[in-house]
């Protein structure tokens, strides 16, 4: 089979260029600095004329509640999800039921998203205080990183113990991808806000309870220990202007450091002003905090502090939204919109499209060593996002893709839309139309080919 996706604005590895880009099989076989290649031969032609085109988004953080919580999503639902968004590879979170943190549960994780995955994937293996003895058996070329819960966790895989801390980060064979909360301070704010608020406080409080001390600390323990035994880390969702000081700027010249950090689409979006009209729609730990520290993320986006934007995708039912700080789950569904809505931050000023495209595709390749995926090169597994601007389009129910059925996104206006997601060669989704019968690949880590 072979696809020309022709007359397209192509932006990639820095560059936008009008261009086009031949598929031979699953793989990328020429990029065209031209305006329009003939046809040639080819199987399908693909006419980009006022389009973008950039490599497939590469979502390192998402929770797709297979197993155990299939209720609110599950690997076919969410991987549809993704290709709706131009998202052609997830790394799925380790805190489903049971948790991924023996070597039979990863492993059953990999068999179920062969068999539905429509996009391309992988898991953490989850950290605990006492399974770093399995560190020597996992395999580096299949899994991104270890997933560690520093601090508060909602399933139940905290690890608090600072003899385990210390195990885990002299002894991963892999990078440590962390969500830093402080269990205690947290702790010590909920109980306060009880007192003041009764049992369950209203959610503007979520970010007063989560806040930026129990942020600080425990991402402050997390880059100590890194340095300390020349860990790879990764922090995950940064919600601070705070614990940005960790971090510093850097450049793609320079290559990334040992010591990253990652932000997520609804810390960008999001202030605790949305509170009152979106009440625990956007409620997710850690908290949604301030215009200035959403102000303060936004501007590490360009200067290299922040290295990778990714989701969190966590699908729940709106049944279990329900409530305020204590009842109410914390997490929503964003893997659809991901891309639309970084791209509107594009049409803000917020931050340039070839820097949006190195935080989406290009620097999460790099900092996981993904085989020969992120970037449009010869040779490369043809995962392909075409975006056209100027094509208004609205969120609604109908339109949501996910399990869950909602969006805090929902009667927001997008002005960039999905038109076609190549994955592995093969649109998975081309102008609406969705095709259940492609499956994506187990992606491969750390193996120069």
């Amino acid at each position: 089979m072979k696809t020309l996706i022709t007359n397209g604005v192509i932006v990639n590895e820095g560059r936008v260029f009008r261009g086009s880009i031949l598929i031979v099989g699953e793989k990328i076989q020429q990029v065209f600095e031209t305006e329009k290649m003939p046809c040639g031969d080819c199987d399908e032609v693909v006419d980009a004329a006022g389009c973008y085109v950039m490599p497939g988004v590469i979502d390192s953080h998402v929770h797709f509640r297979e197993p155990g919580l299939t209720q609110k999503a599950d690997i076919e639902s969410e991987s549809r999800t993704a290709a709706y968004g131009g998202v052609t590879t997830y790394f799925d979170m380790p805190n489903t039921v049971p948790q991924t943190t023996t070597l039979e549960t990863l492993e059953d994780k990999f068999s179920r998203a062969a068999r539905e995955s429509h996009v391309n994937y992988s898991f953490y293996f989850g950290a605990t205080n006492d399974n770093t003895a399995l560190y020597p058996q996992l395999d580096i070329h299949r899994i991104p990183a270890v997933k560690l819960f520093m601090g508060s966790s909602t399933g139940n895989m905290l690890v608090d113990r600072r003899e385990a801390l210390e195990t885990i980060f002299r002894c991963s064979p892999l990078p440590l991808m962390a969500h830093c909360e402080d269990t205690a301070v947290i702790n010590h704010n909920m109980a306060e806000a009880r007192r003041v608020y009764g049992d369950d406080p209203d959610v503007a409080h979520h970010a007063e309870i989560r806040s930026t001390e129990a942020c600080w600390l425990s991402s402050s323990l997390a880059v100590e220990l890194a340095k300390k035994y020349g860990a790879r880390l990764h922090v995950a969702h940064l919600t601070t202007k705070r614990e940005l000081e960790l971090f510093a700027p850097t450049s793609d010249d320079a290559g990334l450091p040992k010591i990253t950090a990652e932000a997520v689409v609804a810390h960008l979006l999001f202030t605790d002003a949305d509170y009152e009209r979106l009440g625990t729609r956007i409620k997710c730990n850690p908290a949604v905090k301030t215009a200035v520290d959403r102000s303060a993320l936004r501007q590490a986006l360009t200067d290299g502090r922040i290295t990778t934007i990714a989701t969190d995708h966590a699908p729940h039912l709106l049944k279990d939204k329900e409530g305020g700080c204590a009842r109410a789950a914390s997490g929503m569904p964003m893997v659809q919109f991901s891309l639309p809505a970084m791209l509107q931050l594009v049409d803000e000023g917020v931050i340039p499209i070839e820097r949006m495209v190195e935080l989406m595709c290009h620097n999460p390749a790099r900092l996981f060593s993904v085989c020969r995926r992120g970037f449009l090169r010869p040779g490369y597994q043809a995962d392909i996002v075409i975006v056209r601007p100027d094509s208004p389009w609205t969120v609604t129910p109908q339109v949501i893709q996910s399990k869950c059925g909602w969006s805090p996104l929902e009667g927001h206006t997008f002005r960039w839309r999905v038109e076609y997601t190549y994955c592995n060669g093969t649109a998975v989704y081309r102008q609406g139309a969705f095709c259940p019968d492609v499956r994506g690949q187990e992606v491969r880590f750390r193996i120069n080919d």
